[in-house]
């Protein structure tokens, strides 16, 4: 399922793509706050993408890789994706360094947003940040999204924030 925005394709990551989704995976700048700076093994990453097809089969959401119209350049992913043992789908985003300050992460996000809230049905959609995290605070607020909980977890300051149908 590809989704479109003004400037961006996104495509659901597919097997194929597991070194793509490993080197962004394994950059600093992605994983300093999404891995928790844990360096993910391709196996892990292998997992990922048999869930990421599972969901996509399943439930019609999952990750999907985020690329630019003009040039066709892959720059982050944007999903929905269970984390903390949550029951409701969480939004996911990570952006490579080259691609910040330029509304690559809100474009795909309030999409999958969209998306989740419109076509999938979901009440509402959440998301979850570390609190030093200030370029995702400042997303989820301009996605519209409102701060519901704060929970320390593995040591870490965790904000989750919420947006409703």
């Amino acid at each position: 399922m590809i989704l479109e925005t003004q400037r961006l394709v996104l495509k659901p990551i597919v097997e194929s793509d597991l070194n793509t989704l490993h080197g962004m995976l394994t950059n600093f700048y992605v994983r300093r706050y999404l891995c928790d700076g844990e360096i993910l093994s391709l196996q892990q990453v292998e997992e990922m993408l048999a869930e990421n097809k599972k969901l996509f089969e399943e439930n019609k959401f999952g990750l999907w890789f985020i690329e630019t119209k003009n040039d066709r350049e892959t720059i982050g992913f944007v999903g929905l994706w269970y984390f903390f043992e949550e029951a409701q789908p969480q939004l996911v985003y990570a952006l490579l360094p080259k691609a910040l300050k330029k509304g690559y992460a809100t474009e795909p996000s309030t999409k999958i947003l969209e998306y989740g809230l419109n076509e999938l049905g979901l009440d509402y959609i959440v998301a979850s940040c570390d609190r030093p995290n200030i370029e995702s605070l400042k997303a989820a607020e301009r996605l519209g999204m409102r701060q519901v909980e704060e929970r320390i977890m593995n040591g870490n300051p965790i904000l989750f924030f919420r947006i409703d149908k």
